[in-house]
């Protein structure tokens, strides 16, 4: 089976330690594609090296909304040279987050030295981003956590790519599925959906279209309950363990089990998803 992961960020530094292993259970895990998102202008140095070394690897550059209210005054000059220097570039990680601002605790580390954009200064970097790839012809991949309801509004009248765009790691409505995907979304299941405790899940992606659906891992974030996974967690010093992308593979087999549908479908519906939104 040919495998794709819609949505990482391998690039991350937690996983250069291991990124030789990595790569290794990658390939003898089926996986031939994986959009690598980068996040921060930080980032995109790092995803474009990775890229260049590893076939694999379709890079992706965007502005998270963690960190828009940290961003250059020559941002938008930077992401546009990003996607013009390589035709296989996508946009993102991009979108909106209320739950920093009404949720996150005040000391989170992972929020640690960021500037907290309001949701309006969000939105703001958001359209311009779309807008981008709507004129350069690339998919985006979208982050959106406690906004659902503003995403679809600034959605409904903003600039969007034709080719679609990406709703990562989806945890929504059944019910907000059908208004995204007449909007042009795409919904990518991530494997730590299959913990118990995220049992409403299951009639969220009974309710994604078949020609709609992707798989993911947002490694090294979001880890499989521990029963699923197949390659062990990395030990990170001064955090959680890291999820290693290689699962991607469990994620499929219980996405497939949740749908009713073989493994082997299941990639293959994947595949031609993956190959209409990111080339």
């Amino acid at each position: 089976m040919v495998l794709c992961d819609a949505h990482n960020h391998l690039h991350d530094a937690v996983l250069a330690p291991h990124r030789a292993g990595i790569f290794a259970d990658l390939a003898a895990a089926g996986v031939q594609a994986a959009v690598v998102n980068g996040s921060s202008e930080a980032d995109w140095p790092e995803v474009a090296a990775l890229a260049a070394a590893q076939p694999l690897v379709r890079p992706s550059y965007g502005l998270h909304p963690w960190d828009v209210g940290n961003r250059t005054a020559d941002w938008q000059a930077r992401l546009t040279a990003c996607l013009d220097a390589d035709p296989r570039a996508a946009v993102g990680e991009i979108g909106l987050d209320r739950w920093m601002l009404d949720r996150a605790a005040p000391d989170d580390p992972r929020l640690a030295g960021l500037r907290r954009a309001p949701l309006a200064e969000q939105a703001e970097a958001l359209r311009w981003q779309l807008a981008l790839a709507a004129d350069r012809q690339r998919p985006a991949s979208l982050h959106c956590l406690g906004a659902q309801g503003a995403l679809f509004d600034l959605l409904r009248t903003a600039r969007r790519p034709e080719r679609g765009w990406l709703l990562h790691a989806y945890s929504g409505s059944a019910e907000g599925v059908a208004g995204f995907a007449t909007l042009g979304a795409y919904f990518s299941f991530n494997g730590a959906f299959l913990d118990p405790r995220q049992a409403r899940l299951r009639a969220v992606y009974a309710a994604v279209p078949a020609d709609r659906l992707l798989v993911e891992t947002d490694a090294p974030a979001m880890r499989l309950p521990a029963p699923r996974e197949e390659f062990a967690a990395f030990p990170v010093a001064d955090g959680a363990p890291a999820n290693h992308p290689a699962n991607l593979r469990a994620a499929y087999a219980g996405l497939a089990e949740w749908r009713g549908v073989t493994p082997a479908a299941l990639a293959a519906q994947v595949q031609e998803n993956f190959a209409r939104l990111f080339g």
